[in-house]
């Protein structure tokens, strides 16, 4: 189709106007002030990499600076020259210019090459205000990049508690078929424990097994995140599920933390569960560490029997009605010895 004039560039005038030389002295035009490149998550590598965490420039003008030097190269790993004003303004919190932009008719979903939108941009950047005017003005809560990347996702990753439960508000998909990134995953394995949290509130399946990651607290183990550890064990995930035959107590077993697997043998652990190589927990400690030093005494210490009491009451309450505990007809004390309180 033809391009009208506001889709074209000082670059798209070089060769229009018949003098190739213009096209070879154009420079880039100055950074906007303030432009950034978007904040990545935290310093742990993502489970499934979110395509507008990639580092193409610091606005658009460097981008197409840095396009020109590198032969084109960045066009086939998502370059930044097409990312709208829109997604500029949200991916920098900027409210009054989203507000703009919308009200002079830009598509709230306008998408990217890798079919990242706005929203997709504020949440990464936990701008909840501009998030909040992008669902007003009817953007899909629910949309994905072409990694299966959703807003959610994006919110999990940054840690963004309160953009994980203003997406939830306009129904956003917790939790979706097991090839997609999973929100709930990533939330627990960076340590986000409110996000975490705020998707627990919403009714998530905390044991969702996915196949190339086990479950949420399997992953938590394996990147050492206590806090959400708690959390999952708190909420009612199953101590036993974790990757295939490879427990959340093995996988804490392979690394330093006492604390980590003191608190899942609190939890009812099997410590002679076997994984697919016939190994224990123990087995994989270091040797003569200290994790296998708890794990050598917890197997030679019978568990008491208030102990073994609270693991059965709470399994037979099941895991959906845990929270119904504090309801009960029972001592206070003994409600908070349940909730291991």
């Amino acid at each position: 189709r033809s391009l009208t004039r506001p889709d074209r560039y000082p670059l798209h005038s070089g060769p229009s106007a018949g003098s190739p030389g213009r096209a070879v002295a154009l420079k880039p035009f100055p950074s906007p002030a303030g432009s950034r490149r978007p904040a990545r998550p935290s310093s742990a590598p993502p489970l499934s990499r979110p395509h507008s965490q990639r580092d193409p420039g610091d606005s658009d003008a460097d981008g197409y600076a840095a396009f020109l030097e590198d032969g084109g190269d960045e066009a086939a790993e998502g370059s930044w020259a097409d990312r709208s004003p829109l997604h500029e303004a949200a991916s920098q919190g900027r409210l009054l210019s989203l507000k703009t932009l919308l009200s002079q008719g830009y598509n709230v979903d306008t998408l990217t090459i890798d079919q990242v939108t706005p929203l997709h941009e504020a949440c990464l950047g936990d701008h909840v205000g501009c998030a909040r005017i992008l669902l007003e003005a009817g953007a899909n809560v629910n949309a994905t990049t072409i990694d299966g990347v959703t807003p959610l996702f994006n919110a999990c990753s940054r840690g963004s508690a309160a953009c994980a439960e203003l997406l939830l508000e306009y129904g956003a998909k917790a939790q979706w078929e097991s090839c997609l990134p999973s929100p709930t995953h990533e939330a627990a394995s960076r340590g986000h424990s409110e996000c975490l949290e705020v998707l627990v509130s919403s009714g998530i399946d905390v044991d969702q097994d996915l196949p190339h990651l086990g479950t949420p607290l399997y992953v938590a183990c394996v990147s050492q995140q206590i806090h959400c550890i708690r959390k999952l064990l708190y909420a009612g995930a199953n101590v036993q599920k974790g990757k295939h035959l490879e427990t959340p107590l093995h996988a804490a077993a392979q690394h330093s933390s006492t604390e980590i697997v003191n608190l899942l043998l609190e939890f009812g652990a099997d410590i002679n569960a076997k994984n697919t190589d016939f190994e224990r927990p123990v087995d994989l400690a270091a040797p003569s560490s200290l994790v296998e030093r708890v794990l050598l005494l917890h197997e030679a210490t019978p568990s008491s029997l208030c102990q073994l009491c609270r693991l059965c009451i709470r399994n037979y309450i099941g895991r959906a009605r845990l929270h119904l505990v504090p309801q009960l007809q029972l001592p206070t004390i003994l409600k908070n010895f349940l909730q291991y309180r």
